[in-house]
């Protein structure tokens, strides 16, 4: 009686045939996340990347080139099967103007006045909101401080406030019987015209973003105050360095980069200031002196409709915030002598 080891297998060249076959096949076959697979699953992501960031950025530098006349009516594609009919026209009626809309910036005087109040705005605003910032963040960082877990989250919560609700809470505050008026008479200080005042009314927009973003720049120094190495500290004890000394030669140098981080988005963010500025217009302050060049984008868009010189303004405005980052990073980027 034959035994199952006595039984025939199959003949090991076959088996070894159709293993390699296996294999063969097995390459021609992507698998997930090589090959075509992986584009697919990308796919979404590069068709919504194109549609609403990458077209808008690349015809809007084409229509900084244009005079934008009104919606175009030339027909680019017609279908009809019958049961459905589709017109595509084209996008807009324009009028080639070369350099003409960014030469136009040079007699522009509110756009020069809108530059005015942004640059002074940031000039004001940043420096004190990082001061500030950074004294609580090295407070909160002190061992001795009780409830710091609590003083933290007060001192953030404003970021998380509405931009138009903060907005309107402050223009209530600042008006000419508004609470700050009423707290300063109060103590025998005159009233201040917060939102008749050129001067004023550039500072009403001051003190509305510090009080917003103070607390978010607190948390990002702290998470870098906390990382500096405590090693660092005691040997400045050890030569027998002051507290101010070492904030100036410890802490200050080993939170660079994070201040040089604070500084860069602070920039940006002070040149993107809009809410702040329509809010605080609108309830009664000069245009002339709280108008910033995003608001004055805006106006010149979709209230003026010139798109083509609105979208030169936008780039104009690319270009100056990027000088002025890369300025930022060249001279904060230097290491110590």
């Amino acid at each position: 009686m034959a035994t199952r080891d006595s039984l025939p297998g199959p003949d090991p060249s076959v088996r070894d045939r159709l293993r390699f076959a296996r294999q063969s096949v097995g390459e021609l076959v992507p698998t997930p996340g090589e090959g075509i697979v992986g584009y697919v699953f990308l796919l979404p992501a590069f068709v919504l990347f194109g549609v609403f960031l990458a077209f808008p950025i690349v015809y809007t530098f084409y229509l900084s080139f244009f005079r934008f006349n009104g919606v175009g009516n030339d027909t680019l594609l017609w279908i009809d099967t019958g049961f459905l009919t589709y017109r595509l026209t084209s996008i807009a009626d324009l009028e080639f103007v070369g350099l003409a809309n960014y030469a136009a910036m040079f007699s522009d005087s509110l756009f020069h006045q809108a530059l005015f109040n942004t640059t002074f705005i940031l000039v004001v605003q940043v420096p004190i909101m990082v001061a500030l910032a950074l004294l609580f963040a090295v407070a909160l960082d002190a061992s001795f401080v009780r409830l710091r877990g609590l003083f933290r989250t007060v001192l953030a919560l404003p970021v998380s406030a509405n931009l138009v609700a903060y907005s309107t809470v402050f223009l209530l505050m600042m008006q000419d019987a508004g609470l700050v008026n009423y707290l300063l008479t109060s103590v025998g200080l005159p009233a201040i015209p917060w939102l008749t005042s050129s001067f004023w009314s550039r500072m009403t927009i001051v003190g509305a973003v510090t009080w917003r973003w103070t607390g978010y720049n607190m948390i990002i120094l702290l998470a870098g105050l906390q990382n500096i190495p405590q090693q660092l500290y005691e040997a400045a004890e050890i030569d027998g360095a002051t507290r101010i000394q070492k904030f100036r030669y410890v802490t200050v140098p080993q939170l660079r980069p994070v201040l040089l981080f604070v500084f860069v988005t602070s920039t940006i963010g002070t040149f993107k200031l809009f809410s702040e500025p329509v809010i605080i217009n609108g309830g009664g302050a000069p245009l002339d002196s709280t108008i910033t060049i995003v608001q004055y984008i805006y106006q010149a868009a979709f209230i003026d409709f010139r798109l083509g010189y609105a979208s030169a303004l936008t780039y104009v405005l690319i270009a100056i915030v990027s000088v002025l980052s890369a300025i930022q990073l060249n001279v904060g980027g230097e290491s110590d002598a």
